[in-house]
């Protein structure tokens, strides 16, 4: 399959399913940010140099998938939290939220799922959480 993509792959009846890594990151950024209280992804996983030497643009700059020699899949996803909110309960909203997205869209279950919060995010505007 080329281009030195990593691949998740699945049995199928008819075959194997192949699902590239990236696709699995953008699916876990894509659950990541809908979980209220994420402020947004927090790219420090490692893809930054990448970045800024003028590389490929990650849209799950965030979040690395990567699948172990067992077949199971560690997923880690850095995020920033919003001033107010509770960092442990935001984390573990995090979590499930990516750990059921990936299950449901790709049908692969996570063997874990790693938030890494890296900081707060201000926004005046916004009021805070009741």
């Amino acid at each position: 399959m080329g281009e030195g993509r990593e691949y998740v792959s699945r049995p199928d009846e008819m075959g194997n399913i192949h699902i590239s890594e990236d696709v699995m990151a953008v699916i876990a950024a894509a659950a990541a940010l809908e979980v209220e209280g994420v402020g947004s992804l927090a790219a420090n996983l490692g893809n930054d140099l990448v970045e800024m030497l003028g590389g490929k643009k990650n849209l799950a700059k965030g979040v690395r998938v990567s699948s172990n020699e067992d077949g199971s899949l560690t997923v880690d996803v850095g995020i920033l939290v919003k001033y107010g909110y509770t960092i442990p309960e935001v984390a573990a909203k995090v979590q499930d939220a990516v750990f059921s997205s990936l299950e449901n869209t790709s049908g692969l279950t996570p063997a874990c799922v790693n938030v890494n919060v890296s900081g707060i995010t201000f926004d005046r505007d916004a009021k805070r959480p009741q």
